[in-house]
């Protein structure tokens, strides 16, 4: 189990293959080179930041902390509102709405595809800017350099990484689903617990639901979640939290939440890969050959 808390953590610049201002709090990092890799941040943007039409082959949960982000065609998330964007579904374009904080969850999904580790990311990047640059988003190679004039960013990133060419996963979703908890009631589930069910996602039950405590309170939560607390105080596994304190809970683990304060927390669950195996680097280079 792994408890972070936002102050101690720097803000840090990110997302240079994008476009626009973008800072990042990072919270917890899953196993690289596994099917079931994640990642868990904050980050902050400003209004210039913009991001083109994409798709990923991994997933994201999304959690607006403050602000609101636009996705054009697919709605806008303001402060409060919680998202699921699946593999393989098109979104955007992006842009921030003024000053943004979102936290957000991106994981391996149901496909099997995994998730490059930001290590991985950074290494390609860099690796690329060799032969072509970052504008907008777009990867643009360099006229005398052979191969695709323009790529959507992280995909030129993944291709180079895994030397061969990106296969999406056919989209169990077609769209982006945005969900207003606010619309939705507590359901109580204990003595001064209350839950709210966002949603389960694809038959690799990827979940998303919010936790209410009252003052004196406790609760046990599921493993292999990520937890971030919207508001209140309290103590969880000895140790104190506070809104935007995140846990990580590993598979077995049980972490017990005690407010102090009435506490709401956001809960996601990374999904159930088991039986899935990513390819080794060797046979997707043999692939690509």
């Amino acid at each position: 189990m792994k408890i972070v808390h936002a102050d101690d953590i720097e803000w840090k610049r990110g997302l240079e293959h994008r476009g626009g201002t973008f800072h990042y709090r990072h919270y917890f990092d899953g196993e690289p080179n596994t099917p079931g890799n994640f990642q868990f941040n904050i980050g902050r943007t400003q209004g210039d930041f913009n991001s083109p039409r994409h798709r990923h082959n991994f997933e994201q949960f999304r959690f607006q902390v403050d602000g609101a982000m636009d996705f054009d065609r697919n709605g806008k998330m303001k402060a409060g509102a919680f998202g699921y964007f699946p593999e393989g579904a098109p979104y955007g374009p992006q842009s921030s709405e003024g000053t943004s904080m979102t936290a957000v969850l991106q994981f391996g999904g149901a496909s099997g595809s995994g998730y490059l580790s930001r290590a991985q990311v950074k290494a390609g990047q860099a690796e690329l800017e060799k032969i072509g640059k970052f504008e907008g988003g777009i990867f643009r190679r360099n006229d005398d350099v052979e191969g695709r004039r323009q790529t959507d960013g992280y995909q030129a990133i993944w291709e180079n990484h895994n030397n061969r060419k990106l296969e999406y996963p056919k989209p169990r979703y077609r769209d982006p689903v945005m969900v207003d908890p606010s619309h939705y009631e507590w359901v109580p589930t204990g003595k001064g617990v209350s839950e709210k069910l966002l949603g389960v996602f694809t038959e690799r039950r990827a979940q998303a639901f919010q936790v209410r405590l009252d003052a004196g309170a406790s609760w046990k939560g599921p493993g292999r979640s990520v937890y971030l607390v919207v508001n209140g105080s309290g103590k969880v596994a000895g140790e104190s939290y506070a809104a935007l304190s995140g846990v990580y809970a590993d598979e077995g683990d049980a972490p017990e939440f005690t407010a102090s304060d009435e506490t709401e927390i956001m809960i996601l669950s990374l999904p159930n890969l088991a039986g899935i195996e990513l390819p080794t680097r060797e046979t997707m280079m043999s692939a690509a050959e």
